[in-house]
């Protein structure tokens, strides 16, 4: 809708610069504080020098990206089960949504942790080797998950393991969700995926050099700075609640681009 439409919708010229976190910094309360206080009045922030090697970042996005690249018929061996009632698999949004709008987006979801929860029927045999490079990727992920689920407890007055044991533990299910946008022919009128809030407790994204990230900020749509080896962080849906509210689920969108 023109109320929806980018081209109309975004901020130009200006680039936010959502709270950047340094994770190696020797002064733990100070970056505890600085995490608890982003989520409390951005939703979002980077952290950088997270402790995942810049290799196994380029390494998850090389595999990523060539399984887009596949043919079709080649995606489709891991394409959801309709009937299954499974998210997992690899599908296109290019069909509407409850309210008719349709996102510019093929996409690929599958579980990458606990091992219990894995069914690898929805990881792709090609290329060959996207499954170490996901695995190597996982271990190091599990680190950083801990890391931010620990700083967010502090920040709110609690034990540091409370709000990891709050959302589920040990069982906490990790799924990883690739979003690939093709090339869009009007990307002023489209977006890749809606505006949302994650229903995720946190959303960790491994962003790219194609700007497309917008965040909903003081009542307008802002793109996001690109910071290479950083990730955004994500606060989600299921954060917000165990918090009380104090923690602020992110309201955001992606625009997609021509080329």
């Amino acid at each position: 809708s023109e109320k929806e439409q980018p081209a109309a919708t975004t901020l130009h010229g200006v680039v936010l610069e959502v709270p950047v976190i340094d994770m190696s910094d020797p002064e733990e309360e100070k970056v505890v504080e600085m995490i608890a206080e982003a989520s409390r009045g951005w939703g979002i922030f980077q952290v950088v020098n997270h402790g995942i090697p810049d290799e196994v970042i380029r390494e998850l996005q090389r595999v990523g990206k060539e399984f887009f690249e596949l043919p079709q018929a080649e995606k489709e061996a891991v394409a959801k089960d309709p009937a299954g009632g499974s998210i997992e698999g690899y599908g296109t949004s290019l069909q509407k949504d409850v309210d008719g709008k349709r996102g510019w987006v093929d996409h690929l979801f599958h579980r990458i942790w606990p091992p219990s929860a894995v069914n690898y029927k929805f990881w792709p045999k090609n290329p060959p080797s996207y499954r170490e490079a996901n695995e190597e990727y996982a271990k190091k992920l599990l680190e950083v998950g801990d890391r931010l689920f620990r700083s967010l407890s502090i920040g709110l007055g609690l034990e540091a393991h409370e709000l990891k044991e709050g959302a589920g533990g040990e069982d906490i299910i990790h799924l990883l969700k690739i979003n690939y946008y093709p090339p869009c022919p009007r990307p002023d009128l489209a977006l890749g995926v809606v505006a949302h809030t994650d229903m995720s407790a946190i959303t960790i994204l491994v962003p790219n050099e194609v700007q497309g990230l917008q965040v909903f900020k003081d009542e307008h749509w802002y793109d996001v700075k690109y910071i290479p080896n950083a990730l955004i962080i994500h606060i989600g849906d299921q954060i917000e609640i165990l918090s009380n509210g104090k923690y602020k689920s992110v309201y955001h969108r992606t625009t997609v681009d021509k080329e």
